[in-house]
């Protein structure tokens, strides 16, 4: 099972431990913002650094901000979560083939 998944615009998504909530990565070029990716889904790598918004939190908005190498997930000293500061593995992907929409 891979960490990534495609959606089905060309996009890349996968769950983050950090903020508990999906990251979708937009790799088509030409379009802003893009991000480049090696192509592994199983260790993705994304660069540049990844910024999120996760406002899904009752208590108020959570930042997510991270590096993705090598299908590890750094996650930097802003982020508003308790992984500030951690290195962690991007987990598998959550869902059965099918059963997310949009994702292929």
């Amino acid at each position: 099972m891979s960490k990534v998944k495609t959606t089905t615009d060309g996009s890349k998504i996968f769950k983050c431990p950090g903020c508990e909530d999906y990251h979708v990565i937009n790799i088509t070029p030409g379009t802003r913002p893009c991000w480049g990716f090696n192509g592994d889904h199983d260790k993705p790598t994304f660069t540049p650094s990844i910024l999120a918004w996760c406002d899904w939190k009752e208590d108020g908005k959570e930042f997510c901000h991270s590096f993705v190498t090598e299908g590890k997930i750094q996650f930097l000293g802003d982020c508003t979560h308790p992984l500030a500061n951690q290195t962690v593995d991007i987990p598998e992907w959550p869902h059965a083939d099918g059963e997310f929409g949009g994702v292929v």
